[in-house]
């Protein structure tokens, strides 16, 4: 499985990227991925690197370049509940700092160097993103509707920025909720939005999940919300993308 680190002009500066797909030759679609909050580092790596062996061209790229290389702070291998609230009181400025303005300058910027690859095809492109990476996803599949096929969320705050952004939406979307992040009058409300705004989605809460659930690193993670994760991403890709 090829794999790069990359350096992409954005108009803030060089954004770091990790880059992972097959290497069968053919021109594949991309898909652009954000990381949660810890951002690029072993685990995000091997995400990257098991959706491009499904036949894709997978861009993680670093969101807070602007303070620095990934990893922007010190991570311990293992992020546990006794080191979590130290790492996050130093993310958490980076993360507000990261405003949709930011979002949507470097998404073109991350659009632009994916239609130059060589490995990559020229049709329409996938977003996913977990935690807050999946907010991302979502404002990224709204505001760019003519490129955006497909987007998918996994534990992230994807109603933050209210109904009208799912207004904008065109892709199809697949929205995987942790237990411990959403009630089910809450999903019932995300989910009256999505209707109300005519999005072609799924959204559901999987069982006996907690943020994070898909980060193998963290006390949060769980296999089957894992598994779970592949058994809905992997079809919304297919059929976006490839028209299977």
């Amino acid at each position: 499985m090829p794999t790069k680190m990359l350096q992409i002009p954005t108009p803030d500066g060089q954004a770091d990227a990790f880059a992972a797909f097959p290497d069968h030759g053919e021109r594949r679609p991309g898909v652009l991925m954000y990381a949660d909050g810890f951002g690029i580092r072993p685990v995000i790596r091997e995400l990257a690197r098991e959706l491009a062996g499904h036949g894709y061209y997978v861009l993680v790229p670093n969101l807070f370049y602007r303070h620095g290389p990934a990893p922007v702070i010190e991570l311990p291998e293992y992020i546990g509940e006794e080191i979590r609230p130290r790492v996050m009181a130093e993310l958490m400025p980076l993360i507000q700092a990261h405003t949709t303005e930011r979002v949507l300058r470097d998404a073109e910027a991350y659009f632009q160097f994916l239609t130059t690859q060589p490995e990559v095809g020229a049709g329409p492109i996938a977003v996913t993103g977990y935690c807050i990476g999946g907010l991302l996803a979502m404002r990224t599949a709204a505001a760019h509707p003519a490129r955006v096929a497909a987007a998918a969320a996994f534990h992230g705050p994807v109603g933050a920025d209210g109904p009208g952004l799912f207004s904008k939406i065109t892709a199809r979307v697949h929205l995987g909720h942790a237990e411990g992040d959403m009630t089910p009058e809450a999903l019932g409300e995300l989910n009256q939005a999505l209707d109300t705004a005519g999005v072609r989605y799924t959204s559901e809460i999987y069982p006996g999940t907690l943020h994070g659930f898909t980060m193998s690193d963290t006390d949060a993670f769980s296999a089957s919300g894992f598994k779970r994760h592949w058994d809905r991403l992997l079809p919304l890709l297919d059929s976006a993308l490839t028209g299977n």
